[in-house]
Order: structure tokens, then C-alpha cells, then sequence
């Protein structure tokens, strides 16, 4: 079965909860979309925002501080928002990747070894079982080594150890300061155990393809930061055991998707939306021109990683937006020319989202303005 690449992005859409906003709960969201690109604070946020119908941050708030959803280290070494259910077999999973990174030469360099970090990390977790500070986190490890740890022995270890970060502070449950404490249950990871990483790599596998199908072995590879010759080991085991459908993409590519998913027709209606900065849907992907066209890729994903708050219209990035200031409201600018009826129902948008981050950050994102005066404009608004 071949798929156009309309077909592709409403499929996305779709899994997403982008093609009209769903009444469910936080948590049932946040395991319908797989996870939530976390590394600002804010981010989650205004994802569901963007996805819920009558979105209450404070729901958000409660199941952080309860641990129905948590926040830690996984895919692509970023933070992510996970529902918990899903954290032990996605850090499993994952976990061979941040071995590899992060107990390389910065770790090694401070005196300690990969093995070291593996007896470390059992009494790291039992430390945490109260959120810690990086101060007090750091003290432990000077205390357990016998003298002050060197550069990178924290860096390495706070990332190896499948530590969660504790909510700190408002307006985000996350600070600027984090503290760490040990999941309720600790995923397979120390020491190392290869079957387990296997096991859940097929379970990730799936769940990635549930929220973001059908996707080429290198889309999971790109999503997860997994070797792709894994990828492909648990796909071939998934299809073999009657879990997947194998498609043909628009260029003839091959793709996977579980069966019975939704695919919707590349005409469904998509409603625009004020995306949050490192939405999933933007990063995703290997080939990213699903929802992001080619020439504007390198526009809203900056070299240094920041990726921007984005306009999304009829499916696809079309620009960005930055709050406007003290006065409130949202200032969009346009990549190309947008019909005045797409205008707006950018300005409800915005709209709603003033008024959603009135209570919390109306700035939100403001120490990011400074990409403004580097991107091509085919027009801005004052949105609100």
C-alpha cells in the first residue's frame, strides 16, 4: 500500500490530537502522543494546550507532582514528559545510547570508569529517595569518592543514573534549578542488561509508531537516538510476529505502522496552531518535511538546538511567533503570504493563548526573541 506525503501529515495530525482539539485527561494525552519534548519547562505546557480541549495546567501540575507523568533524560539525550507507565521500557530502551554518551572521555576524564558509574548508580538511587539538589547530589558523590569530584563525574552520572527530576517551583513545576529523585520503579539499566534493552526497544518501537506512524526505520532512529541497525532487529521482530503493516512511502520508501491506526485523507481539515518550542512533531522525524518544509528547516531549527515556537497552517510550519512584549499578546511573522482567513484564526489563537498564559508567563519563551532579526519575514502581526 503506498501513502502520499498529505496522507503522511494527517496521519500525523491525527495521532497527535493536532486535527481538533480532544476532551481526555493529562495523563491519557500524554500517553496518546507517546511524549512530550520537555527541555523548557513550559513546553509540555503549552503542547497539551494545543491539544486538549479545556486544558488546565494545574491537571498537568497535579500528575507531575503525583508521578502519573514524569520528566527525566530519554530519547534523543533530551527531557522529555512521559506518562509513567511508559518511562521503564523507554529508558531500557534507550539506555545503550546514554552509556555510550555519556560515560565516554568527559566522564573518564574526571577519573572514574564506565564501571565505576555502574556500582555508583544502585546507591545514587538510594540517596534519591527524597528529591535532592544538584548541591546536595554532588556532595553525596564527594562523600562516596573521598575527595571533591572532578568536572564531568556529575555530568555523566546525573544523566546515566535513570534519575526523574522533582517539581521545584511555579510557573512550570520546573525550575531553572533541578533536583533529582529515583523513579518509584527503576527501569533495567544497571548493570547493563542487553535482553531487557531488546525487549523494550520492540515496546518504544511500537509506541513511537502508535503516536507518530508510519515512519521509515530511520524516523525511529532519529526519534529514539538508537542505532538503526537496532531499530531494525525490533521492527523485523515486530512485523514477523503480525504487529505491523509495511507501507510504500511518496518516493518509494519503506515504512511501518501498527495496524489498525488512523491514516487520514490528505484533505481532512487542519486548524492552525501556535505550536510550543521543540514540539515532537517538529523533531520526530529523520525526514522532517512531513510537517516541516524543506527551506524552512534550518529557520526554525536553530545550529545550536534551539527549536523555535512555530506557526502551523494547514499542516505545516509556516512561520513563527515570540510573545510582543509587556503589553501582552503574540507576534506572529509569516514565512510566506497567508490568506487573511488563515490570519485570523491565527489571531483566535493567539488569543486563547494570552489569556492561557496570563496567570503563569505571558513572556514565556522571551529569551529567545533574539532569532527574530535573523529570519525572513513575508509579513508580521500583532496577533492580540
Amino acid at each position: 500500500m503506498k501513502v502520499s506525503s498529505g496522507e503522511l501529515n494527517r496521519s500525523t495530525l491525527a495521532r497527535q490530537l493536532l486535527l481538533r482539539r480532544e476532551v481526555m485527561g493529562v495523563g491519557d494525552a500524554v500517553r496518546r502522543v507517546v511524549a512530550l519534548q520537555a527541555q523548557h519547562a513550559a513546553s509540555p505546557y503549552l503542547a497539551l494546550w494545543n491539544r486538549l480541549s479545556g486544558f488546565d495546567p494545574a491537571d498537568l501540575d497535579a500528575a507531575f507532582t503525583g508521578r502519573e507523568v514524569v520528566k527525566s533524560t530519554l530519547m534523543r539525550l533530551t527531557l522529555h514528559a512521559v506518562h509513567a507507565q511508559d518511562y521503564p521500557p523507554f529508558r531500557e530502551a534507550v539506555q545503550p545510547s546514554v552509556r555510550a554518551a555519556r560515560l565516554g572521555t568527559r566522564f573518564t576524564d574526571s577519573g572514574l570508569t564506565a564501571e565505576d558509574a555502574d556500582v555508583l548508580v544502585p546507591e545514587l538511587l538510594d540517596f534519591a529517595d527524597r528529591p535532592r539538589t544538584t548541591a546536595e547530589c554532588e556532595a553525596w558523590l564527594g562523600h562516596r569518592l573521598g575527595a571533591a569530584p572532578q568536572p564531568g563525574a556529575w555530568w555523566g552520572l546525573r544523566q546515566y543514573a535513570p534519575l526523574l527530576h522533582a517539581p521545584t517551583a511555579a510557573p512550570w513545576s520546573f525550575g531553572e534549578r533541578p533536583s533529582y529523585v529515583s523513579p518509584p520503579r527503576p527501569p533495567r539499566t544497571v548493570p547493563a542488561d542487553p535482553e531487557a534493552a531488546e525487549e523494550s526497544l520492540r515496546t518504544l518501537v511500537l509506541r513511537y509508531l502508535e503516536g507518530f506512524g508510519p515512519a521509515s526505520a530511520a524516523d525511529v532512529a532519529q526519534f529514539s537516538l538508537v542505532q538503526r541497525a537496532r531499530v531494525r532487529r525490533a521492527l523485523r521482530a515486530l512485523e514477523l510476529a503480525g504487529r505491523l503493516d509495511r507501507l510504500v512511502g511518496p518516493d518509494g520508501e519503506e515504512l511501518f505502522d501498527v495496524q489498525g491506526a488512523p491514516r487520514p485523507q490528505e484533505d481532512t481539515p487542519a486548524p492552525p496552531r501556535l505550536m510550543a518550542m521543540w514540539d515532537s512533531v517538529l523533531l520526530a522525524y529523520a525526514d522532517r518535511s512531513r510537517v516541516v518544509p524543506p527551506q524552512y528547516r534550518k529557520l526554525v531549527a536553530r545550529m545550536n538546538g534551539d527549536t523555535l515556537a512555530t506557526l502551523l497552517v494547514d499542516g505545516h510550519v509556516a512561520g513563527v511567533w515570540r510573545p510582543a512584549g509587556a503589553g501582552g499578546g503574540i507576534e506572529a511573522t509569516a514565512f510566506h503570504p497567508l490568506r487573511e482567513e488563515v490570519w485570523e484564526a491565527l489571531a483566535d489563537e493567539a488569543r486563547a493563548l494570552t489569556a492561557f498564559l496570563a496567570d503563569r508567563e505571558p513572556e514565556v519563551y522571551r529569551r529567545y526573541g533574539h532569532w527574530w532579526s535573523k529570519l525572513p519575514t513575508a509579513e508580521t502581526r500583532l496577533l492580540v
